[in-house]
């Protein structure tokens, strides 16, 4: 019997297409065939479900509307994350730029450690509320 694959993560938000946009920016994905943002007229995807790929064609996200979202607390309070996405750059000066380029892209700032010499990182809420942690990190192998 074959072990399941992971096809995708989904992360609930008020506003699918809003942060669909922020991922595709911020991680250079692409829309599954048919997601797109329509030249004209309604969008009437995004009002039910958009996934995006990585250029290669393998799944990364997706984004289920839902009317209403409580953002996470995090660390902790009321609405602690329920799960978080983990992103690595190789270096410091990367990280650098990824965070002027994440601010730019709505994330907010909940947590600096940038000076950790072992694992320099920042934390991030994206425009829906979900913390995603920025660090750095040398490349996994396959």
């Amino acid at each position: 019997m074959a072990f399941p694959q992971l096809r995708q993560t989904v992360l609930d938000c008020v506003d699918a297409r809003a942060l669909a946009e922020f991922y595709r920016q911020l991680l250079g994905l692409v829309y599954r065939p048919g997601d797109e943002r329509p030249a004209d007229g309604p969008d009437a995807r995004a009002a039910d479900w958009l996934s995006l790929r990585h250029p290669d064609g393998r799944p990364a996200l997706a984004f289920q509307p839902v009317d209403e979202l409580p953002g996470a607390t995090w660390p902790t309070g009321e609405h602690p994350q329920m799960l978080h996405l983990d992103l690595t750059v190789p270096t410091v000066e990367d990280l650098l730029e990824w965070h002027v380029r994440a601010l730019e892209l709505g994330a907010r700032l909940l947590f600096d450690r940038i000076e950790d010499p072992e694992e320099p990182l920042r934390v991030y809420a994206d425009p829906a509320g979900h913390p995603f942690c920025l660090f750095v990190a040398t490349p996994l192998t396959r």
